[in-house]
């Protein structure tokens, strides 16, 4: 029997949020357990980033209800979370360690001794050290997604959203994050992942597979697979297989 997990750090109840007249989520529900690497899958126009912004207080809804750690006042949690978006939001004539130093200070951490102590550090982790000088538009894109990283992790939050983290990294420097998102939810962090790749998807500790703001399966990765019946399923077999379930229902 799967254990159940009893601490929530994000608690979706009933939303709902339109783009004008296009309804994205309609009495939407979903729970975020503390301490996993929790996935959100799903493609194009599914409600993935838009969904990451309800949670970190960027869009409001139109009703229902968001609460994290345990409170709907986004105000009062918000140092606790590190949010890093799909675009890149970074200075790109400032420095690497300036851009960092300016979402540090965002973040609350004002005495300069420990602010600078733990941009050194951030910068190790994601491997910029030596670049920390260097100016954001001299970076590859995949360098600026690692000081983006860098940037939402440098105060220590408890919440990660992530909206497509890994996009434009090297396979190497993939396996290199993932590494240290396990490092981190074994430390009790949370993290929110959105991901339209299943290469990524497979390392979350648990999964969803949105379509159309709608949640059509809920599992680990590996048990999303076995739902499939066949043994040599790939994930992206069982993302297709539970589509196709939904599509089915949607012609009843």
């Amino acid at each position: 029997m799967e254990e159940v997990i009893n601490i929530i750090t994000a608690n979706i109840h009933k939303i709902n949020f339109n783009y004008g007249k296009r309804k994205i989520f309609d009495n939407f529900s979903l729970q975020i357990p503390e301490g996993l690497s929790f996935g959100l899958l799903g493609g194009n126009g599914s409600g993935k980033t838009t969904l990451m912004k309800l949670i970190a207080g960027l869009e409001k809804p139109k009703s229902g209800t968001i609460s994290i750690f345990g409170t709907d006042s986004i105000h009062s949690v918000r140092s606790k979370i590190g949010y890093m978006p799909q675009q890149n939001t970074l200075y790109s004539d400032l420095s690497v360690f300036s851009n960092i130093d300016f979402f540090a200070c965002m973040y609350g951490l004002h005495n300069k001794p420990d602010r600078k102590k733990a941009i050194d550090e951030v910068l190790n982790t994601v491997g910029l050290y030596e670049r920390k000088n260097d100016a954001i538009s001299t970076l590859s894109g995949g360098m600026q997604r690692r000081v983006s990283l860098a940037c939402v992790l440098v105060h220590k939050p408890d919440l990660l959203l992530l909206d497509e983290p890994t996009v434009g990294l090297d396979p190497d420097v993939r396996v290199i994050f993932w590494e240290y998102f396990k490092e981190l939810t074994d430390q009790g962090k949370t993290l929110f992942i959105t991901s339209h790749t299943m290469d990524d998807a497979v390392h979350c500790d648990r999964l969803i597979f949105l379509k159309n703001g709608n949640i059509i399966a809920e599992n680990s990765p590996q048990e999303l697979i076995k739902a499939t019946g066949n043994s040599t399923a790939t994930l992206e077999d069982s993302f297709l297989y539970f589509n196709s379930l939904d599509n089915n229902n949607d012609l009843c």
